[in-house]
């Protein structure tokens, strides 16, 4: 099995050595950059599995890089690393699409926790979900819209759209809802109310036409969450 690589983006040549050692001392390859503009291009062009990411960086701030790395590649696993430790810069962060942060100075141990926490939730999968076949119709996430086999059509909102490619991009797994709030909503799910998770599903079970006393396509998974009940998903 081929050895997950990392991006590290990070200034400070002693930290950023010293988190290049640990990851390939504990079997991970890397790759790394200095400076944000560079960061930035490997971010974009390379193959890797995370994104460790500093935010004060030289030539390119790590927001942008954030922001970037977002529109190429809107399900690559990112851990921020920075000194900034107040509670709007992390919400901002989260906001943005980060899926963990790690405020300086942190233990070489809590890193790797934090690492390996983050690929466990963020398996291999595709990275644009165009639609998703249903029992009498196709859900056209490209489009944002359900056609049905009857010729009806029902519109469906960017979040809706982004919630149900999330579910279809992670088949098989039931996602929660402190994960969908943190990877679809981009904010941190803690101290959030939860129930317009279930809103949103009970609305886009609504278009998609999904029974809700006994839902097929969007299944409640009990003290987990929801999952894509159907497998048929094109990419």
């Amino acid at each position: 099995m081929a050895r997950r690589r990392i991006l590290v983006i990070e200034d400070d040549a002693a930290i950023r050595l010293g988190i290049v050692d640990a990851l390939e001392s504990a079997g991970y390859e890397t790759l790394e950059a200095a400076r944000g503009d560079e960061g930035c291009e490997l971010a974009v062009q390379r193959e890797f599995d995370l994104l460790l990411l500093d935010l004060v960086l030289p030539r390119m701030d790590g927001m942008d890089i954030l922001r970037e790395v977002r529109r190429a590649r809107p399900t690559l696993p990112v851990i921020i690393l920075t000194a900034r430790g107040e509670e709007t810069d992390r919400l901002e962060g989260f906001r943005r699409g980060a899926d963990d942060y790690v405020v300086k100075p942190f233990s070489v141990k809590e890193l790797l926790a934090r690492v390996e926490a983050v690929l466990r939730r963020s398996p291999e999968r595709p990275l644009d979900i165009q639609e998703i076949k249903l029992s009498a119709g196709v859900a056209d996430l490209a489009r944002c819209e359900v056609r049905f086999d009857d010729g009806t059509r029902t519109e469906l909102s960017e979040r809706e759209r982004e919630l149900l490619q999330y579910l279809a991009s992670n088949p098989g797994r039931a996602i929660s809802r402190d994960e969908i709030l943190s990877r679809v909503w981009h904010v941190n799910p803690r101290g959030i109310e939860t129930r317009t998770i279930d809103m949103h599903i009970a609305r886009l079970r609504e278009k998609l036409r999904d029974d809700a006393s006994g839902p097929r396509v969007i299944v409640t998974v009990r003290g987990k969450g929801y999952k894509l009940g159907i497998d048929e998903a094109v990419p």
